[in-house]
């Protein structure tokens, strides 16, 4: 990756539409009763995985002209056995929501996916389905998943999520539709609330209870039927954190994202990078469908190392890889800890930057659950990214800061959650030569 300049001026750009809920989105809408609209769906590589598998199931979707994707929802029971296995491709997300939702139908199913998914840890959500009363069956706690018909309904559950999984949560909340009476789920009240406010916009009564500082209940019955319904899903506030960090780590540069989700158990990262310093504000705060919006304004900033607080870590798990690029660039140590689930991740997230980071001649030191960078001067080199696309965007950012050429292993992955993204980094002024799999910035 070669830098044009690392200057630019008031720059304007739009990230995709959210990961997260378009996954949900498209789920839920598939056995809802009528059609659904869904206005800037992610058409990347871990949504459209989990679109082909709802399509083996029977449900049929048309794309518009005006890039609207348009779901015929084949309502709660509607669904029908595949003729093939359900591949999920590299989406943990589709792969443990989808256990959920066929944990209870009257046909067989198994769901498999690629190498790096395939040791991804799945005991998670099967431990819980098998108290419910499905018979569900893992390759040693990881994928294929192989789900056996169920005749009759469900058992409800009482559980409490024994890890901080917005995937387990939901994998669960989606089982409890076919269950035999009212669910009680506890988790954290930081996890990620996106299938709640989906439910809210799929008509579908449940029931939130803060138990206390720190963790909620939440009860759902059973359901006769969902209501079609129209939703426009905003910017990815993950994706916009790539943006925004190679904003502060240039010299004199302005930059503003447009329509970026800011629900409040995913600005994690924003909250870590005003402890570093980072000038970002938000401007036209609204809501869509349930979940705040607003445009981003982000500014050249002088960072400082800081702890990133424990309770700050759940919210940030996702974009802790380019805040460790962020504070590459600060003055001081940052120090991450609490963050084990980092290691379980599309790779284990905590080496792939200690190495990498490492190669670039920063110091850093690696703990069994986190990390610590201490700021200073980004060389280059080359980095493997393990087929994760979160490292390898975050090396791709590095380069704004780097004093010489970075080249990045392994980067296919990067289409599975962004794939405008080295469009959208071209216009900050970064020069690629991609070969195949690698990318040299």
């Amino acid at each position: 990756i070669k830098l044009q300049s690392n200057i630019f001026n008031s720059k304007v750009c739009v990230v995709p539409g959210d990961k997260s809920i378009s996954q949900r989105a498209i789920i839920l809408a598939s056995i809802a009763e009528g059609v659904s609209t869904i206005d800037n769906f992610l058409f990347a590589g871990d949504p459209i995985s989990t679109l082909k598998a709802l399509s083996k199931l029977g449900v049929k979707y048309t794309i518009t002209t005006e890039n609207l994707l348009l779901i015929e929802g084949v309502g709660l029971y509607g669904l029908k056995a595949s003729d093939g296995t359900l591949d999920l491709g590299n989406s943990g997300t589709g792969m443990r929501l989808m256990a959920g939702l066929l944990a209870g139908q009257s046909f067989n199913s198994v769901l498999t996916g690629d190498e790096s998914l395939s040791i991804r840890p799945m005991q998670r959500v099967v431990t819980p389905l098998e108290i419910m009363g499905a018979n569900i069956s893992s390759n040693n706690g990881c994928a294929p998943l192989t789900i056996k018909r169920r005749k009759g309904l469900l058992k409800a559950i009482n559980y409490k999520l024994p890890v901080d999984s917005a995937q387990l949560e939901s994998c669960l909340l989606l089982a409890a539709l076919y269950a035999d009476g009212a669910s009680k789920i506890i988790s954290k009240q930081s996890l990620r609330n996106h299938t709640l406010n989906l439910f809210n916009v799929f008509n579908l009564n449940y029931k939130v209870e803060s138990l206390d500082s720190v963790y909620k209940e939440i009860s759902i019955n059973p359901t006769e039927k969902l209501t079609s319904a129209k939703i426009k899903i905003p910017g990815d506030i993950s994706s916009a954190v790539f943006l925004i960090v190679a904003c502060l780590i240039s010299k004199n540069s302005k930059l503003k994202l447009l329509d970026v989700g800011i629900n409040s158990t995913r600005t994690g990262a924003i909250d870590v990078l005003k402890l570093m310093g980072a000038r970002i504000n938000f401007e036209n705060v609204r809501e869509m469908n349930g979940e705040k919006v607003a445009d981003i304004l982000v500014a050249s900033s002088s960072l400082v190392g800081v702890n990133i607080p424990t309770e700050y870590v759940l919210r940030v798990i996702d974009e802790i890889p380019i805040i460790l690029i962020a504070a590459s660039c600060a003055m001081g140590k940052t120090t991450v800890k609490g963050a084990k689930e980092l290691r379980y991740k599309e790779s284990d997230r905590i080496t792939a930057m200690s190495k990498g980071l490492s190669t670039l001649g920063i110091t850093v030191k690696e703990f069994s659950d986190g990390i610590e960078v201490e700021g200073g001067t980004l060389l280059g080199g080359c980095v493997d990214s393990y087929s994760d696309h979160r490292i390898a965007m975050s090396f791709v950012i590095a380069s704004f800061a780097a004093k010489e050429d970075i080249i990045i292993k392994d980067c296919k992955n990067i289409l599975t959650s962004f794939p405008s993204f080295l469009t959208e980094v071209k216009k900050l002024g970064a020069c690629f030569v991609e070969e195949e799999d690698l990318i040299e910035v």
